[in-house]
């Protein structure tokens, strides 16, 4: 399949091939992989960083709390499969949305929660999903998700990629 789901030789254009890009921050990303990875119309997750100043950084670099990056999956997803608005739909129920720079016993600027947009459509569903969701009184406290541009994405080491998947679990809890 060919990313812009123009055919190799006739040249027309077949919207049902394109993929999608988003990006999401909500914790350690080992879990939030998992989710997107094992959803129907994701195509492919990677693990990573984003949103930091270092280029090119490494998970000391980002655990030191000095990059600025964020630990982020990277969902590239068929949009005839499933809709952006579902990844989000993902997204808000698989961490507390309420934590500043905090998921579960991980904390540091690495786990906040975050949706790194990319594209005005993307960027106004997340807005609209988030005012919803915190309007609903699921939450107790204002929901703290920032909603930004998509940064560089630098993907994590290898042994940080598909990390449950490779150890036959399905999740970090306890």
């Amino acid at each position: 399949m060919v990313e812009n789901g123009e055919h190799p030789v006739t040249g027309k254009t077949n919207k049902k091939a394109q993929t999608e890009t988003a990006m999401f921050g909500a914790g350690c990303f080992w879990g939030v992989e998992e989710t997107f990875r094992t959803t129907k119309g994701v195509i492919e997750t990677a693990v990573g960083y984003s949103g930091g100043k270092t280029k090119n950084p490494t998970y000391v670099d980002v655990c030191s709390d000095k990059t600025g990056h964020v630990e982020v999956v990277q969902v590239k997803f068929n949009p005839t499969i499933v809709s952006y608005e579902k990844l989000l739909e993902l997204f808000w129920n698989n961490h507390n949305p309420t934590h500043v720079n905090r998921q579960g016993p991980d904390f540091g600027s690495q786990y906040r929660s975050v949706i790194f947009y990319h594209s005005s459509e993307q960027k106004n569903a997340a807005e609209k999903s988030k005012k919803e969701l915190d309007a609903s009184g699921k939450w107790s406290k204002p929901i703290a998700t920032a909603i930004e541009s998509a940064q560089p994405f630098y993907a994590a080491e290898e042994y940080h990629q598909k990390y449950l998947q490779k150890r036959g679990l399905e999740s970090c809890h306890i």
